[in-house]
């Protein structure tokens, strides 16, 4: 028991040693003597104070706590993948109070559980509504009263009214208070039902306000309106004639008034038909053409119209015929011609009325009715006849054989006239049929095949090409079957093939090719996704054609004519100043790569060439791109127009070599075929004919090319006339224009495209001359200002200028800032050291417990062992 006292007494004897040593240190904290002040001598205005308030050692343990979550947070998580985020709302955001953090996680939690998990469950608390409105709002009864509605507050009084009469006088000695009191009433926030009875008040004394002026303006315009009785009859007089006539005079009116007043005379617009749509647009062009094939078709067969509106109706069992209509008034005229009623003339015109209206389907029934009416008049003849002699005793039998006659010739003509008419009917119909089976259809499928397709169009005339291609588009337009899409877009590949075609012939088809890009332009606007894989299939095998022939030859020639017409066509159904389009950007690399590859050998290639040049300008008209293989060309083909040797000691650029059998290509030196050259365009059609052409032709072909090729470098300048560089572009066309052309030797006419090509890139030389950087900066004028010096302050450092003092500051300013931050990395390795160190302390002492643990044990052990063994002996 002593030792173990001895132990406790020793344990607690350091406890309260410390806690002496706390409260001292305590004591001597909160002693005032002791607080640090660094003090400032003068207040400056814009510079830092470094003055501080505090007991030595507080900033040092507050960066030892800054370190601690900082730095040494860093280090513990150094070599760790976890990563604790809190992402609770507004957490990180120092712009945001505590509370508002608060309100605002709470407002978010209640909107999760806002909707109702279980539809069953009745104990969830649920708001009921009426149109919007809370039905635990309506029930407080605070709607705003209408105040312009009399018939509910009829009667009832105001709160001041009631206060002064009904309670003792109260509300008129509560009015009699302090001016501080009134302030802190004002400054109370008034209820919802206070607002609405000052509003309710205000409502009234407005509507009263208004009442009273009201009435009082009719009082004054009735009072106004007798005293001016009164006073007219006083002044009632006659005006003299001079007066009448000087107010007669009155001014003419300006045509501002005349043209107000016309405006006003005018009809007003009236509202229009709604504009309809594309789809009801379609569908009225496809009944209508239907209608017109109906039309057709039936005059092509010999149907007459009138005969297919002359349907029998359909008659009901419990039909009457009691709702007949006449028509036609049936009645005839009664007359009388030689004695006899004239009948013949009714039914003949009956017959022809029957005979227009029938056809020839009642042509038999119209001749058995001739047949009976000539026998009824032969009978009737007869009888008169009969009559006649009796009453005569056969006194005039010459007129007897007379009348027979008549009669005889009569029907003769008839007959004449009915063959006649049948005749005539006959052909007027034939002519029908034969116009209805030449008029072309008015409505047309979309062909399944390329074959098809051309067989509808081969035969036919532009204008007739056109309509079918048209009624194609009109009668299948895609709003109105859902395959119609798809046909129409095999049709654009059709047209581009059939295209292709007319120019592949030995006389090509120039005309029809212009008429048919306007349905390929249509067709490109419904579908460009088709039309522009279209052409870049075509694009792409020509190019893989070009490609191939180098290959194989090591050299390519130009395209054929069906090829430079889609290069033509690809400018036409799409935009060409884009920066990149995924169809002309294609067709702009292929056309370079035709000038510079493929060889010059023939006129025909210096054609086709001259015609790319062309489309190349028609490319960037917009744009404005510099194309160098333009350039390039146009100096080739002025190359090859010079003789061999002014043509020398001047170097050109693939396709054109300086030496070979094609170097004076577009030479011409016959005198006589200069002087008869005149100018003329280059066609097409003609890559096609120039086998066939004479010497003269073939010269003046030569000549046209050339005259070209002026006008085009012409265009070159005027278009490129902008760029910087435009002096060096130019530069080489200008020297083989100005010292090897033989300007002289061509006619008066090529000398003027001569000299306007010359004289464009002259003027577009002076007028932009290439950009020079100055040599030295300008000396300015001397100037009388006073030089302003700063004053120097004592004890700073004198520099020169203000340039070397403002670097001398922020090199003192950088040593500064290095300083310390050097200075904070030596605290931070410092710190960090220290940290290692005790951690390494602790796993020592925490190794050393451990070790001492064992060794207590063993010791323990190893006791008892002994003491098993010395017992063992014993017995």
């Amino acid at each position: 028991m002593g030792k173990a006292g001895k132990r406790k007494r020793k344990a607690s004897a350091p406890s309260g040693s410390k806690g002496r040593t706390k409260s001292t240190i305590e004591v001597v904290r909160s002693n005032p003597f002791e607080v640090k002040v660094n003090r400032q001598k003068f207040n400056i205005l814009g510079r830092k104070t470094k003055n501080d308030v505090g007991l030595p050692g507080v900033s040092r343990s507050k960066a030892i706590k800054k370190r601690t979550q900082t730095l040494l947070k860093e280090y513990k998580e150094k070599d760790k993948s976890n990563v604790f985020k809190d992402k609770r709302f507004g957490e990180y955001d120092t712009k945001l109070s505590p509370e508002e953090k608060m309100i605002k996680r709470f407002t978010l939690e209640r909107q999760q559980n806002f909707g109702k998990k279980n539809i069953y469950d009745l104990n969830e608390d649920e708001e009921l509504t009426h149109y919007g409105q809370s039905l635990a709002e309506i029930e407080k009864l605070n709607d705003i009263i209408d105040s312009d509605s009399d018939t509910e507050e009829r009667g009832a009084l105001s709160a001041e009214l009631t206060a002064a009469h009904f309670g003792g006088g109260g509300g008129l000695l509560r009015k009699k208070v302090s001016s501080g009191q009134e302030a802190e009433e004002e400054e109370k926030p008034k209820s919802r039902k206070e607002l609405i009875e000052e509003l309710i008040a205000k409502s009234k004394q407005e509507k009263q306000e208004r009442q009273t002026r009201r009435e009082s303006a009719l009082e004054l315009t009735e009072k106004l309106d007798n005293d001016w009785k009164e006073i007219q009859t006083l002044m009632a007089r006659k005006n003299p004639k001079s007066e009448k006539k000087d107010k007669e005079e009155k001014p003419k009116p300006d045509e501002y008034d005349m043209i107000v007043r016309e405006l006003g005379f005018e009809m007003k617009a009236k509202p229009s038909d709604r504009m309809k749509t594309e789809e009801e647009l379609a569908k009225e062009e496809q009944a209508r053409l239907q209608k017109l094939e109906a039309d057709r078709l039936r005059r092509m067969r010999g149907i007459d119209e009138q005969e297919t509106k002359k349907k029998t109706k359909h008659m009901s069992a419990d039909d009457l015929a009691d709702g007949f209509i006449l028509d036609k008034d049936d009645r005839r005229l009664l007359s009388y011609k030689d004695g006899k009623m004239n009948i013949e003339k009714e039914e003949e015109e009956e017959e022809e009325e029957g005979g227009n209206e029938e056809g020839n389907e009642n042509e038999e029934e119209n001749e058995e009715e001739n047949i009976e009416n000539e026998e009824e008049s032969e009978e009737e003849s007869a009888t008169d006849d009969e009559e006649g002699v009796d009453t005569d005793n056969h006194s005039d039998l010459e007129s007897d054989l007379e009348s027979e006659e008549e009669a005889i010739g009569n029907k003769e003509q008839k007959n004449q006239k009915s063959n006649e008419n049948k005749s005539q009917n006959m052909k007027e119909q034939d002519l029908k049929m034969e116009a209805a089976r030449s008029e072309l259809p008015y409505t047309f499928a979309v062909p399944e095949s390329y074959e098809k397709f051309k067989s509808l169009l081969t035969g036919r005339t532009i204008e007739q090409q056109l309509i079918i291609l048209e009624r194609i588009q009109k009668c299948n337009h895609p709003s109105l079957a859902v395959g119609n899409k798809t046909k129409l877009e095999k049709l654009f590949g059709f047209l581009l093939e059939y295209i292709g075609e007319l120019a592949t012939l030995d006389f090509p088809e120039l005309k029809t090719i212009n008429k048919l890009v306007l349905p390929l332009y249509d067709l490109c606007q419904m579908f460009p996704e088709t039309a522009s894989d279209s052409i870049k299939f075509v694009l792409r095998d020509a190019a893989h054609d070009m490609a191939e022939i180098i290959e194989v030859k090591g050299r390519a020639t130009f395209p054929g004519l069906d090829t430079l017409i889609y290069l033509k066509i690809t400018s036409l159904l799409f935009p060409t100043s884009d920066f990149w389009h995924p169809v002309v950007t294609p067709a702009f690399i292929y056309m370079s790569q035709l000038l510079t590859k493929c060889r010059i050998t023939t006129l025909q290639d210096v054609v086709k060439g001259l015609f790319i040049c062309c489309l190349f300008l028609e490319y960037v008209s917009l744009s404005k791109r510099f194309v160098p293989e333009l350039i390039n060309f146009l100096l080739g083909i002025l190359y090859i127009s010079l003789p061999k040797k002014q043509a020398q000691g001047y170097t050109v650029v693939h396709p054109f070599t300086p030496v070979g059998k094609n170097l004076e290509l577009l030479l011409v030196c016959d005198k006589k075929d200069l002087e008869s050259w005149q100018k003329q365009n280059l066609p097409l059609s003609i890559v096609t004919r120039l086998k066939e052409s004479s010497r003269t032709e073939m010269n003046h072909i030569r000549l046209s090319c050339l005259a070209l090729c002026f006008d085009l470098i012409k265009k070159s300048a005027a278009l490129y006339g902008s760029l910087p560089s435009f002096h060096e572009i130019m530069h080489p066309v200008r020297v083989l224009l100005t010292q090897h052309v033989p300007v002289s030797e061509y006619p008066e006419r090529m000398q003027e495209w001569y000299r306007s090509a010359l004289k464009e890139l002259e003027n577009k030389v002076k007028h932009y001359p290439p950009l020079v950087c100055e040599k030295k900066k300008p000396v300015p004028l001397k100037q009388y200002t006073p030089k302003i010096v700063k004053v120097l302050e004592f004890g700073k450092k004198q520099g020169g200028s203000k340039k070397e003092q403002e670097r001398k500051r922020l090199i003192h300013k950088h040593k500064r800032e290095f300083k310390g931050a050097i200075r904070e990395i030596r605290k931070d390795n410092q710190f960090l050291a220290r940290m290692q160190l005790s951690e390494i302390m602790e796993r020592d002492a925490a190794r050393k417990r451990k070790v001492k643990e064992l060794l207590s044990s063993l010791a323990t052990q190893e006791g008892e062992w002994k003491a098993m063994k010395r017992k063992k002996r014993k017995n």
